[in-house]
């Protein structure tokens, strides 16, 4: 097995586990590849047939777009807070390796997230931000869903969500948590000055449509990596991304349960 390991690079934790899991590999036969080791910088031209995450929900969040890129399969251990993208418990190094070679795992589907403006496309797994890039001021959005004018918004920012990213900055913005097995998009004003000031659900197959109203400065990000800036005029599409990213899992884990243990309930 070739397996392209992501790690995070600022925790101590996180690096000893990985140099304990790239170890452990490598004794099994497996070709591993450790982003940002010995100059090895991990590309969506590499043979990697499964990307591995060391850390938390941001690590996770890097070795997506890696794994998407490659049309590969990840699997995250968590060693961030919350974790609520990565499956592996990193207290079961060995055993999981060795369900990972046994071929007894699932791959789950991960609906995903595109963003297109200015000629640029960008994917993610969590969401699509449009959002203020002065602290001072907010922007003013004109917002079309399936070519049909909808709704305006003066806010700091809309937060566009897929199931996954329910649990992330969405939910924080007050939108609410979707069962991943849920296929939709979430719509989330971020401090809204609008008389309409609630999220919205809607179809996976629609199409959203961000028109800038007012020139004060905005940007776009997907998955925290900021894309671009817009200007008066200027646009953002977001709809469902091509395909969807395949997560690495053991056990089906109750949406209720991963709500109850991440957030202490």
């Amino acid at each position: 097995m070739r397996i392209g390991v992501v790690p995070n690079r600022v925790r101590r934790r996180a690096l000893e586990f990985t140099s304990r899991l790239v170890a452990e590999s490598r004794r099994r036969g497996w070709e591993v590849s450790v982003d940002g080791q010995n100059g090895v910088d991990l590309s969506p031209v590499m043979p990697l047939d499964m990307v591995i995450a060391t850390g938390g929900d941001g690590t996770m969040l890097r070795a997506v777009s890696l794994a998407l890129a490659l049309d590969r399969p990840v699997l995250g251990f968590n060693l961030g807070t919350l974790g609520f993208l990565a499956a592996a418990d990193p207290t079961h190094l060995t055993q999981t390796l060795d369900l990972l070679e046994q071929g007894r795992y699932r791959l789950v589907p991960r609906m995903t997230v595109m963003a297109e403006l200015n000629g640029l496309t960008d994917v993610g797994v969590n969401d699509v931000v449009v959002e203020k890039i002065d602290s001072q001021r907010l922007i003013e959005l004109e917002v079309e869903v399936d070519a049909e004018p909808m709704l305006s918004y003066r806010a700091d920012g809309v937060v566009i969500s897929t199931p996954t990213g329910s649990t992330a900055y969405s939910f924080s913005a007050g939108g609410p948590l979707l069962d991943n097995r849920v296929e939709a998009l979430v719509m989330t004003p971020v401090a809204p000055h609008s008389l309409f000031a609630r999220a919205l659900v809607i179809s996976p197959e629609s199409v959203i449509r961000f028109r800038v109203a007012r020139d004060r400065g905005v940007q776009v990000s997907v998955d925290g990596r900021n894309t671009a800036s817009l200007g008066m005029g200027e646009e953002v599409v977001v709809r469902r991304g091509p395909r969807p990213v395949m997560f690495v899992a053991f056990e089906q884990i109750a949406f209720s349960t991963i709500v109850i243990e991440r957030f202490g309930l």
